[in-house]
């Protein structure tokens, strides 16, 4: 082993176990629960709302007693076929005193459209102009006069076939490679981040002019990239242990036949049949590469942009304006992710800090795997040229005067 690598790994060991045997760590590992318990409360509390705001909803009909059950009945035919269920359908006796317009401005719930008069010609009060549920109305209303005569006719039987080998489709591809997108976003936001003051404490007690001293300092910023990533692989690793508990555990819990008799055991077998189209293995196993690549290109740039501060304060200020940069990494990647093959989509996969997230977006919608190498080696290569640019400026902004950020600035005599 050569000199550089093993001051390489002698300083990313000593990083690693500086963050990982502290008690604070364990509060950074167990951080998550706090995001889940707030985003399930969040999801709760929206989905309580939404709840109460569909069932408050409603249609009404005002009929002859003679169309009621024909009405009824039509209904559930319609809510059967269509993709969207309409408001609640309420069917009320037509009497001399009903008021439509009274009816739709009735307190207690949200009425969107009254139908009144005979069917042939109905009367349709709507709350807001060429609404679904108008159109829903007068479709009822046609559906009774057509079935009227019609008359009896046999019951239809039809026979279902599933195309077993169609393979995953296109949207279902494109939702994968933004999953992953997502997933390294959040990974690299949660993680990447902490590089930028890494340095601060060690500028504050000289130990890195020391370090400088004794080592090349390429090895000192690439030690410290490879201590965090082990960080960062630690955590990951502890998460994905937890989910695989969690989720056995609620495997032992789940009743299969309840779960077929509420519809959603094929539901549930068509999701997880979903296939990227590199497979399962590679994609999952590029996923975590790239997230690594990501992860060492943006902590790169933080390590180097977080070298050139002097204080704390200045460390704080630099906090907004990366978090900028990564949401605009992520929502570039993202659109490339939406349109696989364009000329976006070829820039993301190009541009080096957005190549990781773009990249594993491709994997989930192209099947070629030889331009996944090459991907590797092109950010590999900015890795080095990232930490290339930060020694030089760290060497000549710091070491050189003392204080951060004065490469920028012109020396003057006295």
């Amino acid at each position: 082993m050569t000199p550089f690598l093993r001051n390489m790994l002698v300083i990313a060991r000593r990083d690693f176990l500086a963050i990982v045997a502290t008690p604070t760590f364990l509060l950074f590992l167990l951080a998550p629960l706090f995001m889940i318990g707030m985003g399930l409360a969040g999801g709760m509390g929206a989905s309580q709302l939404a709840d109460s705001a569909r069932g408050a909803g409603r249609i009404v009909v005002i009929a002859d007693p003679a169309d009621i059950e024909a009405l009824r009945a039509a209904d559930l035919r319609l809510r059967d076929a269509l993709p969207r269920e309409p408001a609640l359908l309420e069917l009320r006796v037509a009497t001399t005193t009903a008021d439509p317009l009274a009816i739709a401005r009735e307190k207690g719930s949200d009425t969107y459209a009254v139908m009144s008069g005979p069917l042939a010609s109905p009367r349709i009060v709507e709350r807001e102009a060429d609404s679904s549920s108008g159109r829903y109305l007068a479709l009822l209303a046609g559906e009774v006069l057509r079935s009227r005569a019609a008359g009896n006719l046999p019951a239809v039987a039809p026979r279902f076939e599933a195309v077993a080998s169609g393979g995953t489709s296109i949207a279902v591809q494109q939702s994968l490679g933004f999953g992953a997108v997502f997933v390294i976003f959040l990974l690299t936001l949660l993680l990447a981040g902490q590089t930028v003051s890494s340095l601060a404490e060690e500028k504050g007690n000289k130990v890195i002019e020391i370090l400088a001293a004794a080592v090349p300092l390429e090895s000192v910023f690439l030690g410290k990239l490879l201590g965090f990533l082990g960080v960062a692989v630690l955590f990951i690793a502890f998460w994905i242990l937890m989910a695989t508990v969690g989720g056995l555990v609620a495997a032992t819990q789940i009743d299969p036949a309840a779960l077929a008799a509420a519809g959603k055991a094929g539901k549930a077998a068509s999701a997880l049949a979903a296939t990227p189209a590199t497979g399962w293995g590679f994609f999952l196993s590029a996923g975590f590469l790239y997230f690594v690549m990501s992860f060492l290109l943006l902590g790169a740039v933080f390590l180097g942009v977080g070298a050139q501060a002097a204080t704390v304060r200045e460390i704080q200020m630099l906090s907004l304006p990366i978090t900028i940069f990564q949401v605009g990494m992520f929502s570039l990647s993202a659109a490339a992710a939406s349109a696989p093959g364009s000329n976006l989509a070829h820039f993301a996969q190009i541009f080096p800090f957005s190549s990781p997230l773009a990249m594993a977006a491709r994997a989930a919608t192209d099947e070629s795997i030889g331009v996944h190498l090459l991907a590797f080696g092109w950010q590999a290569l900015w890795v080095a040229l990232v930490v290339f640019v930060a020694v030089r400026l760290f060497r000549a902004g710091v070491l050189g005067s003392g204080n951060g950020w004065k490469f920028w600035r012109r020396k003057t005599g006295n």
